[in-house]
């Protein structure tokens, strides 16, 4: 793998890596269907929770995610997007989360109306999100069953295209050691709103896996793990 680092996603990493580990597969293009481009500052909400809706999006470059608010005004990240990931599907007439970009992003809208009207579009669609929908029954899993230690290791893997669980392939024989940096675009607290801990355990997790010396602190965004396999190993996939 080349070791550029690579821009305007969930995080760099030192093995050209993009987010997450899903496989790549032919994605609907909205803008081979008429969509719209529109850009984003980070931290800008494309819609908030309750708005009509109008329009379905798919994220063409950067990072988003989806949040609902608790009435205490409790957060929980219910799914973080990469690059061809859609999102704005809603059962009722409104949008049931806030989604918010993460890093600088671009997004395609396209009208529900030529949603309806376009077989081909809505075929792409449904491969599409069968693979989003697979994603967060492993998400479902994470919260339900897995330990705070568990939870933040699966989400370290997660950053890391191709490795961890089935199909896995394995260290790079062409780089020496297994070692990945990452540098996050996420905070300490929408980390913890994601795998539904508090901001402190995050904390307390990181700090032990640096005292067991499973990764190195750069910064306070950016992360050396040192070999992707031990990490892999704390998940409890295995």
């Amino acid at each position: 793998m080349p070791n550029s680092a690579v821009s305007n996603s969930l995080f760099s990493s030192s093995t050209g890596a993009t987010l997450g580990r899903r496989a790549t597969t032919q994605r609907a293009r909205f803008e081979d269907f008429g969509g719209t481009r529109r850009a984003f500052a980070a931290h800008e909400v494309v819609y908030y929770e309750g708005d009509p809706v109008k329009r379905l999006f798919q994220l063409s470059e950067g990072s988003l995610m989806l949040y609902k608010l608790l009435p205490d005004g409790r957060r929980q990240v219910v799914e973080v997007l990469q690059a061809g990931d859609i999102f704005g599907l809603a059962e009722g007439s409104e949008y049931d989360c806030t989604a918010e970009t993460l890093t600088k992003t671009s997004v395609y809208e396209i009208d529900l109306k030529k949603v309806e009207t376009s077989v081909g579009l809505q075929q792409q669609l449904t491969k599409c999100l069968i693979g989003q929908m697979n994603a967060l029954h492993e998400h479902a899993m994470l919260l339900g069953r897995k330990s705070a230690t568990e939870r933040v290791a699966s989400f370290f893997m997660y950053l890391i295209p191709n490795r961890g669980g089935p199909g896995c392939v394995g260290p790079d024989p062409e780089v020496e050691g297994d070692g990945c940096d990452l540098e996050l675009h996420m905070t300490r607290q929408e980390i913890a709103d994601y795998l539904g801990l508090t901001i402190e355990t995050v904390s307390r997790v990181i700090s032990d896996l640096k005292k067991r010396q499973v990764i190195r602190l750069e910064k306070s965004d950016r992360i050396h793990l040192r070999r992707v396999c031990d990490m892999c190993q704390i998940t409890g996939i295995h």
